[in-house]
């Protein structure tokens, strides 16, 4: 196989429709695999299996994530600096330093304490929709839900939510020529003078916020630069409520196509049985969860995997979705078991870079589906629905999941 060649699909609308018997493959016959990317010429190593998935996420030493620590010295531009200095990209002291700057603000009691607000909103969302009989469950009830929570949280204005929508959208999607390059960099330039006119309005007016709060770390001059302040916030809003958008859609569309498992839980709801849904919402991590891969690493040092030879310097891509279906790991891996125990899923990474909202992300995954599952009990997709994802190698991301039930009289 050359090298400008891929021996196995990971992009298409096919292989994002139903990407585990591929996954399946590259365990059994590469669980290591060296193969171009997306833009088809730079090569990266791809690893599927449970054990090594989890043995590199936990070793911080080998498997990096700032590429200076390497060999790379890459050139950041000035917008590059200001959307990529965050916590995700550094390690060891630089890491810790920027992570303990957010992580209280999502602590399980805090994030407990969250609960009646992301009820609050969950219902609204429901009361809007209600008496249709139909909606895009990610337009109308997905995509505002977490939206509206993590900018409440940070204390920034929900006027902007959509803006939010397409400038997230634009960080993430890959710009693989000038025409989307150039635009992506329109888009990112327009985020970043977005948030530097909400610096200055909180500068001027502070609140209980965590936006507050970050300014004046960065004010003290010793805890946060500007290009971490911007770079933080941008993580917080993207992080904050793409993944968990994707979540739910997911899990509905799994319910939907398991509506024998979704009645189950409805009844497990009407008999009081409040782990349910939260026990669910972790197979629904592991059977299909919205981050189909961990964040790149680099190499720090030659490593030997499975025979197959890591050069230091090399990117290294561990892939989450295959490792929550490997049967070495989970009986009957391909199986949607709502009530699996033990569920030692890797959804939401290992080790030191292990997702700091996961608290969060539980929590709007078990009020979003408990809502759904009470009020609309036989939600389910829209029959002659054509699922589109979106172009995103990362992430296992519909662009759209129309939903209709039965409307009943309110009692």
């Amino acid at each position: 196989m050359a090298d400008s060649e891929r021996k196995y699909d990971l992009y298409s609308q096919a292989f994002k429709a139903d990407p585990f018997p591929t996954f399946a493959a590259m365990r059994e016959h590469d669980p290591v695999l060296h193969q171009v990317g997306l833009d088809g010429s730079a090569q990266g190593w791809f690893v599927s299996r449970y054990e090594d998935v989890e043995a590199a996420l936990r070793d911080d030493r080998r498997f990096v994530r700032d590429p200076a620590l390497a060999g790379h010295a890459f050139a950041d531009s000035a917008l590059g600096s200001l959307l990529n200095d965050h916590m995700l990209n550094h390690d060891g002291g630089d890491h810790r330093r920027l992570r303990s700057l957010v992580q209280q603000a999502f602590t399980p009691r805090r994030v407990a304490a969250l609960r009646p607000r992301v009820q609050a909103l969950a219902d609204g969302l429901v009361d809007g929709i209600e008496g249709r009989g139909a909606m895009d469950l990610i337009a109308d009830f997905a995509f505002p839900l977490p939206t509206t929570v993590i900018l409440e949280m940070l204390g920034v204005p929900d006027r902007d939510r959509e803006r939010f929508r397409m400038w997230s959208n634009a960080l993430i999607a890959p710009a693989l020529d000038e025409g989307s390059q150039a635009e992506a960099v329109r888009l990112l330039t327009e985020f970043t003078d977005h948030l530097g006119a909400l610096f200055a309005e909180r500068r001027a007016h502070p609140a209980d916020d965590l936006l507050s709060a970050l300014l004046q770390a960065e004010e003290a001059g010793d805890h946060l630069s500007e290009t971490e302040l911007f770079s933080t916030m941008v993580l917080l809003i993207v992080a904050g409520h793409e993944t968990t958008v994707n979540l739910l859609a997911n899990a509905v569309l799994a319910l939907s196509r398991h509506p024998a498992t979704r009645d189950a839980l409805v009844a497990a709801l009407e008999r009081g049985d409040a782990q349910a849904v939260p026990r669910a919402v972790e197979e629904f991590l592991r059977y299909d969860g919205s981050v189909e891969r961990a964040i790149i690493r680099w190499a720090a040092e030659d490593v030997e995997l499975r025979g197959r030879a890591i050069r230091r310097g090399d990117p290294v891509i561990l892939i989450l979705s295959s490792a929550n279906r490997d049967a070495e790991a989970f009986p009957a891996p391909d199986a949607l078991a709502v009530e699996r125990e033990p569920n030692a899923h890797v959804g939401f990474g290992k080790g030191v870079h292990y997702c700091l909202g996961a608290p969060l992300a539980r929590l709007e995954a078990d009020v979003a589906l408990s809502t759904l599952l009470r009020r609309l009990p036989a939600l389910r997709v829209a029959p002659g629905t054509v699922l589109r994802y979106r172009a995103l190698p990362g992430f296992k991301a519909l662009e759209a999941l129309p939903v209709v039930w039965e409307v009943t009289a309110r009692r």
